[in-house]
Parts: C-alpha cells; sequence; structure tokens
C-alpha cells in the first residue's frame, strides 16, 4: 500500500510537516503553484533570547506577484547563513543537542543554493537524515508529470495521484479538510487521509513554552530518539 503526502516547500518546517513526511512513502513539494510571500517557504520561527519568538529566513529576490514558487530565487548578496548562525548561538548555552544540530546546519551550508525549492529540498533531506528517516521527496516541477487541469482547490493532489497510477492513499494535513470532497478521492479508489500530529509541550529550559516552532528548535532540546517518538504521536482522520 503505497502512502504520498504533498505540501509546498516549508523552511525548516514545525513538528507536524516532518511527521506527515516520516510516515508516508512517498512526499512531493509542490511548486508550480503562486508564491505568497512572508509565509512558511522562507521563514520560520525559532526561540529569541530572553522571551518570546523570532524569524529565521532566506531572503527573497524580489520578482512579480505571479511568480511561481519554482522560480523564486535566494538572493545570495545578503550573508543569510551567518546571520541564521548568529541567530541560533543563544541556544548554545541552554540546548543541550546544540553542537549536533549545528554541525547538521553546517554540513548544510557547505553548499550554495540558487533557488528556495532547492535549498527547502536539502533541508528536509538533512533533517531526515539526522533523525534516521528514510525520504524519497522529489520536487513537482522536475517530475516531468502530465496531469488533468484541477478545476478546484482539491483537485490537484487528486490528479497528481491519479497520474502516478500506484498510489494507494493520498495523506494532508487536516487543515484543509473543509475544502476536499472526499467522494472524488473514493471514486478514483484513492484513500483520503488527514494527518493530525498531536504536538505536546518539550522543555526548552524556560517559560513560558513557546508552541509551533521549527524543527531546528525541536532537535535543539531532544534526542533524534526523542523527537521520532513526537514524530509518531498522531492520529488519521
Amino acid at each position: 500500500m503505497k502512502k504520498i503526502a504533498i505540501m509546498q516547500p516549508y523552511f525548516f518546517p514545525y513538528l507536524g510537516y516532518i511527521s506527515l513526511l516520516k510516515h508516508t512513502d512517498e512526499f512531493i513539494l509542490f511548486d508550480t503553484v503562486q508564491f505568497i510571500r512572508h509565509g512558511w517557504i522562507e521563514r520560520n520561527r525559532i526561540l529569541k533570547q530572553g522571551e518570546g519568538w523570532l524569524y529565521i529566513k532566506a531572503p527573497i529576490v524580489k520578482e512579480a506577484r505571479d511568480t511561481l514558487i519554482k522560480d523564486v530565487l535566494i538572493n545570495n548578496k545578503e550573508d543569510w547563513k551567518a546571520k541564521i548562525r548568529a541567530q541560533l548561538q543563544p541556544y548554545k548555552k541552554i540546548a543541550p543537542y546544540y553542537r549536533d544540530v549545528i554541525s547538521m546546519i553546517e554540513e548544510l551550508f557547505e553548499n550554495d543554493y540558487d533557488t528556495i525549492v532547492e535549498l527547502n529540498k536539502a533541508s528536509l533531506e538533512a533533517i531526515c537524515d539526522y533523525l534516521g528517516i528514510n525520504h524519497d521527496i522529489k520536487v513537482f516541477s522536475k517530475m516531468d508529470l502530465s496531469i488533468e487541469p484541477a478545476n478546484a482547490p482539491d483537485e490537484w493532489a487528486l490528479n497528481i495521484c491519479k497520474a502516478l497510477g500506484d498510489i494507494d492513499e493520498y495523506w494532508n494535513p487536516p487543515g484543509g479538510q473543509e475544502f476536499f470532497d472526499r467522494k472524488k478521492y473514493d471514486d478514483a479508489g484513492i484513500k483520503l487521509v488527514f494527518h493530525k500530529s498531536l504536538l505536546s509541550a518539550y522543555d526548552q529550559k524556560r517559560e513560558p513554552f513557546e508552541p509551533g516552532l521549527s524543527i531546528l528548535d525541536v532537535l535543539m532540546f531532544n534526542s533524534p530518539e526523542k523527537v521520532n517518538k513526537m514524530l509518531d504521536v498522531y492520529e488519521l482522520l
């Protein structure tokens, strides 16, 4: 039984995104739709020194409003890697896995990236390798896959599954339930599943707990074994 998930390419995403990736057989980064600035594609959140949180991000070259995700370029004139390193520095004093996570990031940053999709795919693969997660991450625009036109928001995933031809289940985060027509998927012989990660607090070495931060925050405070246990806590709707 083959399970697939299709998500836009997020930048060091939250725990639930990684859980979805872990528990499906194939994960497609959907990059042929319009890029919306100030979402999760070019930025995410980590702890701020003292209290609250702040954004880490990859700077984006300004493009036309209708630019597709696949065409979004990183502004490498800015030393964004150094800035992210500096923003993560406060974890050094409080996070038990700081050195391990920084080593992973340094290895990732050894390479240069022209597009945000390249960076985000590489970062997801690095996270999976760090956690020992088997992964099959594909970029939709590179798949040379011909699909039927989508006439509704829920048909992008459906038509990709139909074009692939060997998909038994399509998994999606629970946030999209309201615009999915389950009958369309049933008629195509594809089971529609909503994956709800049951996120719990962990020790950030301070109060109050800041929920929903980047996976980098989770990795800083928890061993790979503990993180994998956290990723395995979910329900299917």
